[in-house]
C-alpha cells in the first residue's frame, strides 16, 4: 500500500519514504507522524492529539511535536514558510496538504479545485470550504469564514452554495444568490483566493492499491 504524492512515494507496508527515487531515513516517530497526517488529510490535527499519539502514556516537552515536524519536513524537502505538504495552524496544530491531494480508500471523485500550485480533490456528498481546520477546502486567509462555503458533488452534478458568509461566495465574477451548478473551468471566488473547478483528476496516483438531493 503506497501513496505517490509530489516527488514522494509512502509506503506503509515496507515502511519507506522515497523522494525523486531516494529512500529518506526517517525515524519511527517521523514516519508514524506522516501516516498520521497521510491518514487524517485534509483534516488537521490537533497538537494534543498527535502528542498523545505519538507519545502514548509518555510525558515530553511541547517542543517535541515541532522537531518532529521539522525533521519530517526535511526528509520531504518542504518549508515551512511556503508549505507544500505539511501546513501548520497556528495554537492548533498540522494538516497534510499535498499539491495533488487524493482521499483516502479511492473514494474521490474526478472533480478537484486548482489554487496556485495546489490541487484538491472533492469526496462525494458535501465539501466544506472556509477556515475551519476540517474543512476538506481550507483557506486560512482573511475574509474567509470559518464555515464559508460548500460543494456538494452527486454523480454529474456539482453545486456550489454560500453559507451565509460575511464576503460572499463568487462564480466567475458574479456573487451566488442560492446553489450554482458548477461547470468545468468555473472559477470561484472565496476571499482573496480565485479557485478553479476541474472535473477530470490528474498526477496523483496510488501503487498496489491506496490508503488512502442538495
Amino acid at each position: 500500500m503506497s501513496l505517490r504524492f509530489g516527488n514522494c512515494v509512502f509506503d506503509l507496508e515496507t515502511r519507506e519514504l522515497l523522494v525523486d527515487g531516494a529512500p529518506r531515513d526517517l525515524s519511527p516517530r517521523s514516519f508514524q507522524l506522516l501516516d498520521l497526517l497521510l491518514e487524517a488529510r485534509p483534516r488537521a490535527l490537533a497538537k494534543r492529539e498527535l502528542m498523545d499519539r505519538l507519545w502514548p502514556n509518555e510525558f515530553v516537552s511541547e517542543s517535541s511535536l515541532p522537531r518532529l515536524v521539522a525533521e519530517l519536513r526535511a526528509a520531504l524537502g518542504d518549508d515551512a514558510k511556503e508549505p507544500r505538504f505539511i501546513r501548520t495552524l497556528h495554537t492548533f496544530g498540522y494538516a497534510f496538504v499535498a499539491a495533488e491531494a487524493t482521499s483516502p480508500g479511492g473514494e474521490g471523485t474526478p472533480c478537484r479545485l486548482i489554487w496556485g500550485e495546489r490541487q484538491i480533490q472533492l469526496l462525494p456528498g458535501e465539501n466544506l470550504v472556509g477556515r475551519d481546520a476540517e474543512a476538506r477546502v481550507a483557506i486560512d486567509l482573511g475574509r474567509v469564514s470559518r464555515r464559508h462555503a460548500r460543494i456538494v458533488v452527486r454523480g454529474e452534478r456539482v453545486v456550489l452554495e454560500d453559507l451565509a458568509s460575511k464576503n460572499g461566495t463568487f462564480v466567475g465574477g458574479r456573487r451566488v444568490a442560492g446553489p450554482v451548478d458548477l461547470e468545468d473551468g468555473d472559477e470561484i471566488g472565496v476571499g482573496p483566493a480565485v479557485l478553479v473547478f476541474r472535473r477530470s483528476l490528474s498526477a496523483l496516483t496510488t501503487q498496489t492499491g491506496s490508503r488512502s438531493g442538495f
